[in-house]
């Protein structure tokens, strides 16, 4: 017995280490990733954010909304769509995280909510993300390439702690460079908040 526990022990001791080699690994990537995104552009008063790792189509978006909102005169409107639509690229479009910290869209939403839906996120859509810290992930995962808007309506919402009296309710249709059944239908709520639109419900 003495024997066998000698012969297994220098195994069992090199399986621990290369375990706790890939976890210590996973914990450095996963802390290191939040500061190695880079910012190309913002929006002054409103702490919108165009980050390096942004799709193509994300940043024309973007670009709308910048746009819009440094008009003399803001489509309110077409602040809403606008929303609507750089969340859903930019929580959808897998393919541009970094990793399964890197949720996307949280810029958008309710600022009460940011906290609570981030955690959210990374157990559910973004739970199976790997860490392309790197650039070497070869996991196929989903990118937007286009969004159109179905329906766009302005009237009341009254949350659990929320309310407004002018609330927008927006449906979208999304397109993706392959489907790999990601969700193509999705809702949302819109409140004032301060002088921001934000999401405070997503169906």
């Amino acid at each position: 017995m003495k024997k066998v526990l000698k012969l297994c022990l220098p195994l069992i001791l090199i399986i621990l280490f290369v375990l706790l080699f890939f976890c210590l690994r996973d914990i450095y990537v996963s802390l290191s990733s939040d500061h190695t995104v880079k910012t190309l552009d913002s929006i002054e008063n409103y702490n919108y954010t165009l980050n390096e790792n942004d799709s193509k189509y994300y940043k024309k978006i973007f670009q709308e909304l910048k746009d819009n909102l440094e008009s003399e005169e803001i489509n309110e409107e077409e602040y809403a769509v606008s929303v609507s639509k750089l969340f859903a690229v930019d929580f959808y479009s897998l393919e541009y995280a970094f990793s399964k910290s890197d949720v996307g869209g949280i810029q958008f939403v309710y600022d009460g909510y940011r906290d609570t839906f981030s955690l959210k996120a990374k157990d559910t859509v973004y739970a199976y993300v790997e860490s392309n810290v790197y650039g070497k992930r070869t996991q196929e995962l989903p990118n937007v390439t286009d969004v159109e808007v179905t329906n766009v309506e302005q009237k009341e919402y009254n949350g659990k702690t929320e309310s407004d009296s002018k609330a927008y309710y927006i449906d979208l249709t999304l397109t993706y460079e392959k489907d790999l059944g990601y969700p193509t239908e999705c809702s949302f709520v819109l409140i004032h908040h301060d002088n921001k639109l934000e999401i405070v419900e997503m169906k």
